[in-house]
């Protein structure tokens, strides 16, 4: 199992989002309970939206499976992401 860093990159349709926060958290809190999700959040610098999502799995593929059934990507609210292998260490990561 490795670390995946995905980046996601949403579009200007901030009130959809929030409309869809709801599921989309479903979504994610479904994964941290199956233990591949270990840390979410939305950009909230004024840059351009998006989101950090950190989760571990077997494979990117398997990452981009997963990324598939996400509420966002579905109605077209991620405009753009990558996912790429993330060696982290650290306390959290033990």
């Amino acid at each position: 199992m490795s670390l995946y860093a995905v980046h996601y990159s949403y579009d200007e349709r901030s009130a959809e989002r929030e409309d869809m926060r709801p599921v989309h958290r479903e979504w994610i809190m479904t994964l941290v309970d199956e233990g591949v999700a270990k840390a979410f959040s939305r950009y909230e610098d004024g840059g351009e939206p998006g989101a950090l999502l950190i989760f571990e799995a077997d494979s990117a593929d398997d990452i981009e499976a997963m990324l598939a059934d996400d509420p966002y990507q579905r109605a077209g609210l991620v405009v753009s992401h990558s996912v790429r292998t993330w060696p982290a260490g650290g306390p959290w990561t033990a």
